[in-house]
């Protein structure tokens, strides 16, 4: 069916034409544009498709029951639902939805008539040390807001944490057990919380996020629809995920939850299908009462409040704004624990019975939508395929598909750069090839193990929280981890050696070789990238940029300053006229505004450039909190270069910690 290509050279040119035209599109269409995501979103499709004829025409042996016939059935078939994936994200992408403007409005109606409804804030915390509770509790504290009343629900019964909340003036809720984990925890403050304040509104956040002060005014005017059950905000982050930080790229590469945030999310709220993430949400309590509560009987309690209020008419409504930030995960087991878990828990909601797939009450549109998200996790083992298809080729002699690299290059090649094009261009350059991959190989062979145990036992398995703070100092080496990656990459170099010094290997090498030849270059370097990301480096205290006049006090002489960057017990500071006579030890002060003069200690200094060791008060400790994660400072980046993630890529290569 299709025409097999002669020539590298007329191939490269039409690859060269097409990728010219597709750069063409993404830099003249307007990505908010409907018409233009619809345009580029069809010609993407169109690619996609016809690789998968070619795939389907001419790359299949004919299907006989042995190893080698039934492996590249096996490698198609993942290969598909990952198309089918892609192809139903490009048709959701069609649509974008901005509630930036309608919150505008109804912020400014409920100023006008005051008529602002009483919310509940609830705080789930679980084990979380003091430093990372106390930035979700204080700056709770502090929205700006008339009628709002902070409940910590505390699901370890910890004695100092209801001794800190009556300090600070924050309400405390606990229980004798855990039953129903985060789900029940918020349930047993719903029940408490009833017979006191009741209020109509309730926001939800996880222990580590810390809110904007105008979370709430933004925010409860779109229950202004008596469709919305829920309002959801995006999760923004105040440090780098672990791939992000061990590959020194935090400046020049997003967090794949950005994509998801800023550009699925969005897209599904046109279709009415967003669905809430668990935390920085509001729900409506006569809501949640009606159904009986949250519900809890998946691990992902977020994604079932969603469909559980769907089925009843309800939806999730989400407002695209930086309204709260938090800590991403900060280390690997930590990073995948989380994924599997929500992996898990969208396999849990299929399989309930009052679920999505098994339920009544739901349209065949929000069905698709879930069938997306579970697509999302099954497109997983293939890339775990991708990775090992060339070392059995070659050890084996099984290949996963039957095609020349120059076959290849003509009906692949195009399909590669439509996707990576189209991708940068709709998620508004948050994408980039390579980082892109290794961020999903990271978590591909757990979650693949996760689809199996959810295969034979989907129910059962204790909740488990994703743990964040501690120390993070020493560096640290993922060995299972790496070993795994480690295996695939020199398996996937011997393969390469072995092509050409095995002794039953033909005397030349087939156009089928060359194909499986660079497919495992291009799997060991995935492969390679993904062993450093096991090389953990260590994290030290948050510190944000500032760069603000500021004053030190040393021996009772004031000096002008400028703050370079700040922290929690940190500062960074550079003093033109530092005083010869000052030593790392010496005790000086710092003027912040509005904190004070705060007690320091300095730690080193070079050249005008001091480091010191913030020793703030207990209220100083509060306005510092404020002041560095209720403000829209962003230290992560919110777009992607490719130039500067490959440049810190370079520089891990040959850097350990």
């Amino acid at each position: 069916m299709f025409e097999a290509p002669q020539d590298v050279l007329s191939v490269l040119t039409i690859d060269s034409g097409i990728l010219i035209s597709l750069l063409l599109m993404a830099s003249l269409l307007d990505r908010t544009s409907a018409p233009a995501r619809v345009l580029f979103g069809l010609t993407t499709a169109v690619f996609i498709l016809c690789y998968a004829a070619w795939r389907w025409h001419d790359t299949l042996p004919r299907l006989e029951p042995e190893p080698d016939k039934l492996w590249p059935y096996l490698f198609f078939a993942f290969e598909m639902v990952a198309i089918l994936y892609t192809l139903m994200s490009i048709v959701i992408l069609f649509r974008f939805k901005d509630r930036s403007a309608e919150a505008d409005r109804e912020e400014t109606r409920l100023s006008e008539s005051g008529a602002w409804p009483a919310v509940d804030i609830f705080i789930c915390t679980y084990n979380e040390p003091l430093d990372v509770v106390e930035k979700s509790i204080i700056p709770a504290l502090a929205v700006d807001y008339p009628n709002a009343t902070v409940w910590v629900c505390d699901d370890t019964r910890r004695a100092w944490l209801r001794d800190y909340c009556e300090e600070v003036g924050a309400n405390y809720v606990t229980r004798p057990d855990n039953e129903g984990a985060k789900a029940g925890n918020l349930n047993n403050a719903l029940h408490h919380t009833a017979g006191r304040t009741n209020a109509p509104i309730i926001l939800v956040l996880d222990a580590d996020f810390a809110v904007a002060p105008n979370i709430l005014r933004r925010s409860v005017g779109l229950f202004h629809d008596e469709r919305a059950a829920v309002v959801q905000t995006p999760q923004f982050f105040f440090n780098a995920d672990p791939i992000q930080h061990n590959l020194m790229a935090s400046e020049a590469w997003v967090d794949d939850q950005r994509i998801f945030f800023d550009v699925f999310q969005p897209a599904k709220d046109a279709w009415g299908c967003a669905f809430c993430v668990g935390t920085s949400f509001l729900v409506r309590r006569d809501r949640v009462t009606e159904m009986g509560g949250f519900p809890h009987d998946a691990i992902c309690e977020d994604i079932n409040l969603t469909y559980s209020l769907m089925r009843r008419g309800y939806r999730t409504h989400w407002l695209n704004e930086r309204l709260s930030a938090g800590l991403s995960a900060e280390g690997l087991p930590e990073y995948i624990t989380q994924r599997t878990r929500w992996c898990l828990g969208t396999m849990q909601v299929a399989l309930l019975k009052a679920g999505p797939f098994r339920g009544s009450d739901y349209t065949p549109l929000q069905r698709l939508h879930y069938l997306h998200g579970v697509l999302n996790w099954l497109c997983k083992p293939f890339i775990v395929l991708m990775l090992v298809a060339p070392s059995i080729y070659w050890f084996f002699d099984m290949p996963a598909f039957y095609a020349d690299y120059l076959s290849f290059l003509r009906y692949g090649l195009p399909t590669l750069f439509a996707l990576w094009t189209y991708s940068g261009w709709v998620s508004g350059r948050r994408t980039l090839p390579l980082f892109m991959e290794v961020t999903h190989i990271m978590t591909a062979l757990a979650i693949s193990i996760t689809l199996v145990s959810a295969a034979v036992r989907p129910f059962g398995r204790p909740f488990k929280v994703t743990d964040k703070g501690g120390d993070r100092s020493a560096s640290l080496v993922r060995w299972r981890m790496a070993t795994g990656f480690g295996a695939i990459c020199l398996l996937s170099a011997g393969a390469i050696i072995w092509s050409f010094v095995s002794p039953s290997g033909a005397t030349e090498i087939s156009p089928l070789d060359y194909f499986n030849l660079v497919w495992a270059g291009v799997a060991m370097l995935f492969c390679f990238v993904a062993f450093l990301v096991c090389f953990e480096r260590p994290r030290g205290a948050e510190e944000f940029l500032v760069e603000e006049p500021v004053h030190v006090r040393f021996r009772g002489i004031a000096y002008d300053a400028v703050l370079a960057s700040l922290g929690m017990g940190t500062a960074q500071l550079r003093i033109p006229a530092l005083p010869h006579t000052i030593a790392a030890g010496d005790a000086v002060e710092v003027l912040l505004e509005p904190t004070g003069w705060i007690p320091a200690r300095l730690t080193g200094a070079e050249a005008g450039a001091c480091a010191v060791a913030l020793a703030p008060d207990h209220l100083q400790r509060q306005t510092l909190i404020l002041r560095l994660f209720t403000r829209a400072a962003d230290p992560i980046a919110r777009t992607a270069s490719l130039r500067l993630a490959l440049r810190g890529l370079i520089t891990r290569c040959f850097q350990a910690a």
